[in-house]
Order: structure tokens, then C-alpha cells, then sequence
């Protein structure tokens, strides 16, 4: 697959969403002719997400991946995390604000709708209201590839300066990650592979697999 624009989508849908979506679009039945839904790559081109259901019904999805990704980043912990992030934020945004929280999250892909999560809060002190910014993570990032990881927070990096997921915000994760768009296309081909039934391809419960 060639690299592609990402639409203008983040976060996921939720796991209620996910298993209605995943059945087959014949008036809520399975097994019926209608093409296999989609929803983490919604706002594709018709010709790609073709491609992907071929992909995912002949099993080729998982083995692609792993060949443009053999191993999973080794940044397990919390603190490691806030390294890691920390210093994107150093090398890309340094006059943006500090950090004061990352953390791997294992609620907000059910809970909140969502992959990863940017918090701003304001917290008086000496009479002066400072901006509190936290970065959440969800917890399926700890067993995947670096370049996920790093699409996934520079996402959640952009926020410090743009709040809305416009052109600006855009424009700044690929200024952070010039692979950005093609990155999360395949961050989401890799939750559709999941959604269909495919074992984990990196970390604790890898098969080795596609």
C-alpha cells in the first residue's frame, strides 16, 4: 500500500460500536454479502478500504505489518513514557509548556472514545492560574512498534498548541512526524486486523501470526 492522507478523524470508536460495526452491513445480521464494515478507517477512499478488506479476508494485513514493523518499542512503564514524550516535546515544542502527567491508560480506548488523551487544566498558585497538561495513552501502545507510539504522541503533543483537529493541528504532527499520515493509517489498519479477529502481532500475546 502507498503512503495516504488520513482524514480528519482521531481517537476510536467505542467497544459497543466496534461490535456492531464489525458485522456484516445486511440490516444487522452477519454472514450476509454486504462489504465488511470499516469504522476505524472511515473517510478512506472506496478503492482502498477494498483493498484492506481483501487484505483482511485473505490474511495478508497482519504479515504486511509486521514486515514494515518486525519489533515492538521497549517502553513499558509509566516513567519511561514521560521520557520518551518529554523529549518530543524538547526536540519539537520546548516553548509549549511543560509536562505534568504521561501515562499508559487502560480506560479511555472503552471509556473515552478514544486512543490517546490530552488534558489541560489550570491550577492557581502564588495568584497566577498555570496550565496543568497531561497525556494519556491508551494501554494497547505499550506492545507495538516505536513509530506507533511516536504517532500516537506527537498526536496528543500537537494539542499543546492547537486544540481543534484543523489544518494548523495537522501541520504541526507532521512537522513533529513527517510519516504522521501514513502512520496512522496503519495504526488503524492494525485495530481493523484486531477487530476482525487477528491475534496480537507484537508483545505478550503475539503469535507470530498474520
Amino acid at each position: 500500500m502507498k503512503p495516504i492522507a488520513t482524514p480528519k478523524y482521531s481517537g476510536a470508536i467505542s467497544q459497543p460500536g466496534r461490535r456492531k460495526a464489525a458485522l456484516r452491513d445486511d440490516g444487522g445480521m452477519p454472514g450476509g454479502n454486504a462489504p465488511l464494515a470499516l469504522p476505524y478507517l472511515s473517510g478512506y477512499a472506496p478503492a482502498l478500504l477494498q483493498q484492506v478488506r481483501d487484505w483482511l479476508e485473505a490474511g495478508k494485513a497482519g504479515q504486511w505489518l509486521l514486515d514494515r514493523h518486525p519489533e515492538a518499542h521497549n517502553r513499558r512503564t509509566d516513567k519511561s513514557l514521560y521520557d520518551y514524550v518529554d523529549a518530543l516535546r524538547n526536540e519539537h515544542l520546548r516553548n509549549a509548556g511543560l509536562l505534568h502527567k504521561v501515562a499508559y491508560d487502560s480506560k479511555i480506548h472503552v471509556v473515552r472514545n478514544a486512543l490517546g488523551l490530552h488534558t489541560r487544566r489550570a491550577i492557581a498558585h502564588g495568584g497566577r492560574l498555570n496550565a496543568r497538561h497531561e497525556i494519556h495513552v491508551a494501554s494497547m501502545f505499550k506492545h507495538v512498534p516505536e513509530a506507533f507510539l511516536r504517532m500516537i504522541c506527537v498526536h496528543e503533543l500537537a494539542h499543546l498548541r492547537e486544540l481543534d483537529h484543523d489544518k494548523a493541528f495537522y501541520q504541526l504532527c507532521t512537522y513533529m512526524e513527517p510519516q504522521y499520515h501514513q502512520l496512522e493509517f496503519e495504526v488503524r489498519l492494525y485495530l481493523s486486523y484486531l477487530d476482525t479477529g487477528g491475534a496480537p502481532l507484537w508483545g505478550a500475546g503475539a503469535e507470530g501470526r498474520a
